[in-house]
C-alpha cells in the first residue's frame, strides 16, 4: 500500500459523484485537542485533508453504498462533529469550537468533469471544497462508477482523522457493504469516541520537570522553534510543493535490512535513523533533528477508533551507532507521550518556523487494522498544498519500503533535498546488501 499524492493518483474515468449528508442543528460543545486547535486555527484552506482510495471488485448499487457510509458515520463520533467559528467569526479561527451535530440521510451529487480535466484533478476539487475545517461535514465519500466496479475515495479534513483512521473507515465501509449484500445488518456498536481521548489527555498528570527541560533544550537547539531541515530551501515563504515518491527497498532487500538491524540489536526504524544521521552529518554537518510524529493509541480500545491520535515529538540523533539511534527513538516516543498543551505553553504554542523538518514512520505490517491490498488496491492520498517545510514519510508493507517527500519547489530545495534523499536511499540500499547478518529464522 502506497502513500501517493493527488496529482499522481491513477483513477478510472467515469461519472464522479459524492454523497452529501443532510446536516442537522449544532448540538453540545465538545473538547478540542491541542493538535486539532493548531490545525483548525489556520482556518479554511485547500489541501487540509487526507484521503484513501480503493476499488471494489464488482458493481454496488448507489443506495447500498450510501447506507454503508451512513453506518460508518453513525459508528464513529468524530464524523458527527463540526467546528464552528468562535466569537471573532471566521476571521479569528483560533477561537473555533467543536460541536456535536446530527446527520440525516443524504443524496448523491454528480460533479461535472470539465473538458481536459483529469479525474484526479476533479476529485481534488471536490475534496478541497468539502473537506475543510469548517465544512459541515468535513468529510466526503466520492464515487467513480465503472462497469468493473466503483473506485472510491474517502476524504476528511485532518482535524478528524489520521492515517490509521483512514484504514478503519475503509474497513468498516467494506464490512457494512458485505453485511448488506448478505441481507444482514452490520454491527451497530459505536466505536470509542475521540473526544473521550481528548478528555483523558486533559486529566493526565503534568509532565515531570525533566521532560519540560528536555523540550526546552530541543526548542532552543532549533533556534526557538521546532527542528528545521539542515540545508537551505531557498525563499522561506510558502511555495508550490514538489513531491517525490521513491521505492527504497523491495521485499527481499527489506528482509536483509531488517536482518542487519536485528544483528545490531535494534529495530528497523532505529537502523533507518542511523542512516539518516549519517546522511545529515555528511551533507549538513550537524545532528539529525526532526519533528517525529508519534501515535497516542496507547490502549487497545482506541485501535478501532477514528480521530487525530497523532502528536508531535522531536527526534535528535548525533551518533550514527544503531544502539544510540535506538535510544534516540525511545526518547522521542517518551517525550511525545505527555500532553503537549502544557509543555508548549511557555512558547506560546508549538513554535514553528520556515524550513521545519518532519519524519514520519508507518509500518503497515504492524497495524492491527488491515485491508486486503490485492483486492481493494488501497492507496493513501495526500493533498496539494503550498509549503515552506520538508515532510518525509516512510511507508513499510509486504512489498518493501517506499518514501514520500514533500518540500518547497525552489531551485535550492530541489538540489539540497534531492541530494539528501539520494544519499539516504543509497546508504539504506548499501546497508541491506552488507554481508554478515544472520538470516531470519522461519518457523513452519
Amino acid at each position: 500500500m502506497r502513500l501517493t499524492h493527488i496529482q499522481y493518483l491513477r483513477l478510472p474515468f467515469g461519472p464522479l459523484l459524492s454523497y452529501d449528508l443532510d446536516v442537522g442543528a449544532v448540538g453540545d460543545r465538545l473538547p478540542v485537542s491541542f493538535d486539532q486547535a493548531r490545525h483548525v486555527g489556520e482556518g479554511d484552506r485547500p489541501g487540509s485533508w487526507m484521503a484513501l482510495s480503493f476499488r471494489l471488485p464488482g458493481p454496488v448499487p448507489r443506495g447500498g453504498l450510501a447506507a454503508a457510509w451512513e453506518h460508518v458515520v453513525a459508528r464513529h463520533g468524530t464524523l458527527r462533529t463540526v467546528f464552528t467559528a468562535g466569537p471573532g467569526g471566521h476571521a479569528d479561527p483560533a477561537g473555533a469550537q467543536l460541536h456535536q451535530v446530527r446527520f440525516g440521510p443524504g443524496a448523491w451529487i454528480e460533479h461535472r468533469v470539465e473538458p481536459g480535466e483529469t479525474m484526479h484533478a476533479a476529485v481534488q476539487r471536490v475534496l478541497d471544497a468539502s473537506c475543510a475545517p469548517f465544512e459541515r461535514p468535513a468529510h466526503r465519500l466520492c464515487l467513480i462508477e465503472t462497469a468493473d466496479g466503483p473506485a472510491l475515495v474517502i476524504g476528511s479534513d485532518h482535524s478528524h482523522v489520521d492515517m490509521w483512521s483512514m484504514l478503519v473507515l475503509a474497513r468498516d465501509l467494506v464490512a457494512a457493504l458485505e453485511a448488506f449484500g448478505a441481507g444482514a445488518e452490520p454491527g451497530v456498536e459505536p466505536a470509542p469516541d475521540f473526544t473521550d481521548h481528548t478528555r483523558s489527555l486533559a486529566r493526565q498528570a503534568p509532565a515531570p520537570d525533566g521532560v519540560r527541560r528536555r523540550w526546552a533544550q530541543l526548542i532552543e537547539a532549533g533556534g526557538g522553534a521546532m527542528p528545521r531541515f539542515g540545508l537551505s530551501l531557498g525563499d522561506p515563504s510558502p511555495q508550490p510543493e514538489r513531491v517525490e515518491v521513491r521505492d527504497v527497498l523491495g521485499t527481499a532487500a527489506l528482509a536483509d535490512f531488517s536482518a542487519q538491524a536485528k544483528a545490531a540489536g535494534v529495530s528497523t526504524l532505529a537502523l533507518s535513523v542511523a542512516m539518516m544521521t549519517e546522511t545529515t552529518a555528511a551533507l549538513a554537518g550537524e545532528p539529525l533533528r526532526a519533528v517525529f510524529p508519534v501515535h497516542s493509541r496507547t490502549e487497545p480500545r482506541w485501535f478501532d477508533a477514528v480521530g487525530w491520535f497523532i502528536t508531535n515529538s522531536v527526534l535528535e540523533s548525533a551518533d550514527p551507532d544503531p544502539r544510540a539511534c535506538a535510544a534516540a527513538v525511545k526518547e522521542a516516543i517518551a517525550l511525545g507521550s505527555w500532553p503537549l498543551a502544557p509543555l508548549m505553553e511557555p512558547f506560546g504554542g508549538m513554535p514553528q518556523a520556515p524550513g521545519m523538518f518532519a519524519v514520519s514512520w508507518l509500518d503497515l505490517r504492524r497495524l492491527p487494522v488491515q485491508l486486503p491490498a490485492t483486492v481493494l488496491e488501497p492507496q493513501y492520498v495526500s493533498a496539494a498544498i503550498r509549503t515552506d517545510s520538508v515532510m518525509l514519510w516512510f511507508i513499510l508493507d509486504e512489498a518493501g519500503v517506499h518514501l514520500r517527500c514533500r518540500y518547497p519547489d525552489t531551485g535550492q530545495a530541489r538540489r539540497n533535498v534531492g541530494a539528501w534523499l539520494d544519499d539516504l536511499v543509497e546508504r539504506m540500499r548499501r546497508r541491506a546488501a552488507m554481508p554478515g547478518a544472520a538470516p531470519p529464522i522461519i518457523n513452519d
